[in-house]
């Protein structure tokens, strides 16, 4: 009998690339998960992994069995969401992430309400970017995750993923009150043409629309600063080292130094969405989260 534990771990070393990023993905040591895919190994008769290197990759057995494996996995999710839902039960464990401001500013406080309203329930948080978090309910390790889209920059969902849109976040262009602009009720990307700004790294959603903003204008934000918490975006302009766009959902007060006033030409949104796989749908327990995040 295949160890469904064991198969877990496999899929995981499939869905990061190495033992080392599948054990930090789980929780375990990498020698937990070596062992579990060893285990495995002798459970099927065949190899699983091939050394490269350094490193590992699935064998072709290996590759088989995950995709096999995976179909497997999600009809005994499924039979579970089921049996769960006919008895009415909120209970078990759920494994969740989110991105950092929606746990502060949306689970946080709604996680407390949900525990205390189902003791027999239990959830997990770990705090992760959202293409992470796509990755890890796609492969899962984890249940439901909470990650954000803004405007037209896509994020790309597997089409065994459902995502819910459970709130609309607002952007704000975050100035020094000794500012010349911070006076104005609107800004537009051609106000701030001549801007240093403090944003995220290259790569992230949060940049991309940064620069999807400026489309039209025939320049690029001026990127003077770069960091991936908006905590210290505030800081770097409290310290009049640029501006910032920084979300409204879990925003540190301003304080008297900073202002934060509209944008304009687009309006800076962004949808946060959960996601989880079809085959919990049924769950009672993703029911009941999803409603205490839209609530």
């Amino acid at each position: 009998m295949i160890d469904l534990a064991a198969l877990t771990s496999l899929r995981a070393v499939a869905a990061h690339g190495s033992v080392v990023g599948a054990a930090d993905a789980l929780g375990f040591t990498p020698s937990a998960v070596s062992q579990q895919v060893k285990r495995l190994e002798r459970q099927t008769g065949v190899p699983l992994l091939e050394r490269v290197g350094r490193g590992v990759v699935l064998s072709r057995h290996g590759h088989h069995l995950v995709e096999a494996g995976g179909r497997v996995l999600a009809d005994l999710e499924e039979l579970e969401a089921r049996l769960h839902r006919e008895a009415g039960a909120v209970a078990g464990r759920l494994r969740m992430t989110a991105f950092s401001t929606a746990v502060r500013g949306l689970v946080a406080p709604r996680l407390r309400l949900l525990l205390d309203e189902h003791p027999d329930l239990s959830v997990t948080l770990h705090e992760c970017e959202p293409w992470d978090t796509v990755d890890l309910v796609s492969s899962g390790q984890a249940d439901l995750g909470v990650a954000h889209r803004w405007g037209d920059v896509p994020l790309a969902v597997p089409d065994h993923l459902v995502a819910t849109t459970i709130a609309t976040d607002v952007a704000d262009v975050i100035i020094h009150r000794d500012h010349p602009l911070a006076g104005r009720d609107l800004l537009t990307p051609r106000d701030l043409l001549e801007e240093d700004w403090v944003a995220t790294p290259e790569g992230t959603i949060c940049r991309q629309w940064l620069h999807r903003m400026y489309d039209g204008t025939g320049r690029l934000p001026r990127i003077a600063h770069q960091s991936m918490e908006f905590d210290s975006h505030l800081a770097l302009v409290r310290a009049r080292l640029g501006i910032a766009l920084v979300p409204r959902l879990g925003r540190q007060p301003l304080g008297p130094d900073l202002v934060g006033v509209p944008a304009a030409e687009p309006v800076p949104t962004r949808d946060v969405v959960a996601l989880h796989r079809r085959s919990m749908t049924d769950s009672p327990a993703v029911a009941a989260l999803l409603a205490a995040l839209r609530d």
